[in-house]
C-alpha cells in the first residue's frame, strides 16, 4: 500500500539548512495498522506530509495507494484519507454540513454525500449530532469528526497525524477502538505517527522508529521489545545498605546494568520473576531488608533507549524550541 526509497526532505529557513527527513525506506502492506514512533522534531510530520502530497521530497520516490508520488499526486489524494494533528472542521460550520461539504469536493452527489455521512456518523457515534455547531463538540467528538470527513470518499488508506493528542485518557481509549474497527471491519490500512508508547504499543500491528530523521528501528512492539537486554529490577533498601544490595545484585545470573540511586538498587536480568526468588534468598542471607520490589518488562521507551542512548520522553522534553516548527 505504501512504498518510499531513500524518501528526504530539505529546508532552508532564517539562513541555515536542516535535513529534517534524511532517506526514509519504508513499507506499508494492505490491512497493516503501523505506527511511526518518535520524539517531536525527529521527521514524523514531515515523512507524513511528503507522504500525503503536502510536501514534495527534496530526494527520493514513493508509491502510495498504487499511485506515483511525484508524477501522479492527484491520485494519491483521491485514494487516501488524512487527519491532521489540528484538525480541519470549521468552527461556525455543523457536522452534518462539513460531512456533506467534504463528500461534494470529492465527486459525490448531494443525495450520496448525505447518505455517506450517516453511515459514518452512525459508525463513529456521531449519530443526532447533524445539527451541533463543530465548536460544541468535545474534543473526542471533533477527532471522529475528523476521521469522518477523512473517509467520506471511501479510502482504503488513512493517515493520522498524532491522533489522540489533548484527548482525556477515556476519550483516548475510545478512539482506539474506532481506529482497530476501521482495519478489523473496513479493511482501512492504517499509518499513524504518536510519540505515546502506550498507544503504539496497544495499536500497532509493526512500528517505525525515526530519531533524527533516519529510521532507526522497526518491528512488532514484541520483536523490538525482545531488543532490550532482560527485564528491569529496582529494590528497595536503607539508604546505608545500598552498596551491598548492588553488590548481591550484581552476583545473580545474567544481572547487568547495575545502578544505584539514593535507596534503590537497579538492574536488568533476563528473566526477573525467576531472578525473584534467588534475590530475595541472597538478601536475606546478607542481613539486607528489601523495602520494596518493582518488575518491568521492557517498554519501547527502553528500546529507544537502548537505540539511541536516551529516553524517548527525555527526547520529547528536550526538543530544542522551535525545531518541530523547522521540521513540520
Amino acid at each position: 500500500m505504501i512504498r518510499a526509497r531513500g524518501l528526504a526532505r530539505r529546508f532552508t529557513a532564517r539562513g541555515r539548512t536542516v535535513d529534517a527527513v534524511r532517506g526514509v525506506d519504508l513499507d506499508v502492506a494492505t490491512g497493516e495498522l503501523v505506527g511511526f514512533l518518535g520524539p517531536n522534531g525527529a521527521g514524523k510530520t514531515t515523512t507524513l506530509r511528503m507522504l500525503t502530497t503536502l510536501l514534495r521530497p527534496t530526494a527520493g520516490e514513493a508509491t502510495v495507494g498504487g499511485c506515483d508520488l511525484l508524477t501522479d499526486p492527484a491520485g494519491v489524494r483521491r485514494r487516501i484519507g488524512y487527519v491532521a494533528q489540528s484538525g480541519g472542521t470549521a468552527a461556525e460550520c455543523r457536522v452534518g454540513e462539513e460531512i456533506e461539504l467534504q463528500g461534494r469536493l470529492y465527486g459525490l452527489t448531494k443525495a450520496d454525500a448525505r447518505s455517506r455521512g450517516a453511515e459514518l456518523t452512525e459508525q463513529l457515534d456521531l449519530a443526532g449530532l447533524d445539527q451541533r455547531l463543530t465548536k460544541t463538540l468535545s474534543g473526542g467528538q471533533r477527532r471522529r469528526l475528523d476521521i469522518a470527513l477523512s473517509l467520506v470518499h471511501d479510502p482504503k488508506l488513512l493517515f493520522f497525524d498524532e491522533p489522540t493528542t489533548g484527548l482525556d485518557p477515556q476519550s483516548r481509549a475510545n478512539l482506539w477502538q474506532h481506529i482497530r474497527r476501521l482495519r478489523d471491519e473496513h479493511g482501512v490500512t492504517l499509518f499513524l505517527t504518536t510519540h505515546y508508547l502506550d498507544e503504539a504499543d496497544a495499536l500497532c500491528d509493526r512500528i517505525l522508529v525515526i530519531d533524527n530523521g533516519e529510521i532507526v528501528a522497526e518491528g512488532t512492539p514484541d520483536s523490538l521489545k525482545a531488543r532490550v537486554s532482560g527485564d528491569g529490577v529496582t529494590v528497595g533498601v536503607a539508604e546505608e545498605q545500598v552498596a551491598g544490595a548492588a553488590e548481591v545484585a550484581a552476583r545473580l545470573p545474567g544481572a547487568h546494568e547495575v545502578t544505584t540511586v539514593d535507596s534503590a538498587v537497579s538492574f536488568r536480568v533476563p528473566r526477573g520473576d525467576t531472578a525473584m526468588p534467588e534475590l530475595l534468598r541472597a538478601l536475606d542471607a546478607a542481613g539486607i531488608a528489601m523495602t520494596s520490589v518493582r518488575v518491568q518488562r521492557p517498554t519501547l521507551d527502553d528500546v529507544f533507549l537502548t537505540l539511541t542512548g536516551r529516553s524517548l520522553r527525555d527526547a520529547e522534553q528536550g526538543t530544542p524550541a522551535g525545531q518541530e516548527a523547522v521540521h513540520a
